[in-house]
């Protein structure tokens, strides 16, 4: 069983900084993509940022040169560095694992449970 756990969202004022954190724990042995989608009241699930197991990043344009996505594959965690955040950037934050192999079991994707960011005016 593959587990992804978020931390660090919360309230912030605009113009503030967030940092989250998404580790995947359970047999794994590898994973391809990480990233990080989001969610409004009423609004769908969008993506805001992706990186792929070598490093190379995709951003939704209303964040790039906001955030900043990284991982660490050997504790095999994905970040997201949220700066100048905005009242629009209010969402449940949701982190993803794709491509995930998982011993004995093949290959697989995942979705963590989701942290709230609320960006106060």
């Amino acid at each position: 069983q593959v587990q992804l756990v978020e931390s660090g969202g919360g309230l912030v004022q605009a113009g503030g900084s967030l940092r989250l954190s998404c580790a995947a724990s359970g047999s794994i042995f590898s994973i391809n993509a990480m990233g990080w989608y989001r969610q409004a009241p009423g609004n769908q699930r969008e993506l805001v940022a992706t990186i792929a197991r070598g490093g190379s990043t995709d951003y939704a344009d209303s964040v790039k040169g906001r955030f900043t996505i990284s991982r660490d594959n050997a504790k095999n965690t994905v970040y997201l560095q949220m700066n100048t955040l905005k009242p629009e950037d209010t969402a449940a934050y949701y982190c993803t694992a794709k491509g995930v192999r998982v011993l004995s079991k093949g290959f697989g994707d995942y979705w963590g449970q989701g942290t709230q960011v609320t960006v106060s005016s």
